[in-house]
């Protein structure tokens, strides 16, 4: 069955309209905001034959709670499937390179969450896995943070994360994990075949099961004075390396 949610912002509320706009039932926005943008985005609503409801501010900061940022726009969807629902099936699937992974083990934050799906959507990740327990799912503050990314790259998450990280290693993936303390670098590593990244949570980086099924740890090299960097941050910097190694691979 199909769930009715709330999206807000203009990135995620613009790109349902791109992307499934049959399935967005209504958008709500501020009657007083009447900028540029909004009235874009009024246009390509109404192109859609998307009801449009103008309403108070109050009932829109009602509607995302104390800590949503609808900037002036909110709207109702019926969640659709996403194409993906299995990494059988992209492992299946016609790709035209190596299958890139990214592997988020307990990111809790939906900030760092939506952030990370973001990074993903810009580096071409054909899927980022997660755990169903005690880590952040798709809700919506994952959706604005992510800026349409939410709609465009599957998101999976699974009951048994270590068992799924096997299944890929059966599948000819390798699993590279991202590790203070790791001998060697992210630099040093090749990662144009077939690649799962592997990040850990903030604070306690990866858990003690998903090091050890990890193929391979690497480190960032850290230039400055900073020890750490925000999972999203660290996921931005592997993945970029990944994909500058493997715009010169052939089609897979």
């Amino acid at each position: 069955m199909s769930d009715t949610r709330i999206l807000f912002g203009f990135h995620a509320v613009l790109s349902r309209l791109r992307q499934h706009a049959a399935s967005v039932q209504e958008i709500l926005i501020d009657r007083d905001r009447v900028d540029a943008r909004m009235k874009d985005l009024l246009s390509m609503a109404e192109s859609a034959g998307v009801r449009l409801m103008q309403v108070e501010r109050s009932r829109l900061d009602g509607l995302a709670g104390v800590h949503g940022r609808h900037q002036g726009v909110i709207a109702r969807v019926i969640d659709t499937p996403i194409p993906y629902r299995d990494i059988h099936d992209i492992l299946e699937s016609d790709l035209k390179e190596p299958p890139l992974f990214l592997i988020l083990d307990g990111v809790e934050d939906p900030h760092n969450l939506g952030a990370c799906l973001r990074v993903a959507d810009a580096m071409g990740v054909h899927a980022v896995i997660a755990p169903k327990d005690r880590a952040a799912g798709l809700n919506a503050t994952v959706r604005k943070v992510a800026s349409g990314a939410a709609e465009t790259v599957p998101f999976i998450a699974v009951t048994n994360l270590a068992r799924t990280m096997r299944e890929l290693q059966e599948a000819g993936v390798m699993l590279v994990g991202a590790a203070a303390e790791a001998e060697h670098t992210l630099l040093t590593m090749d990662l144009k075949g077939p690649l799962a990244l592997v990040l850990g949570a903030e604070g306690g980086g990866l858990r003690r099961l998903t090091t050890e099924t990890c193929d391979a740890l690497v480190s960032i090299p850290m230039f400055g004075s900073v020890e750490s960097l925000n999972v999203s941050v660290a996921s931005g910097i592997c993945l970029y390396e990944a994909r500058r190694q493997r715009q010169s691979v052939p089609a897979f």
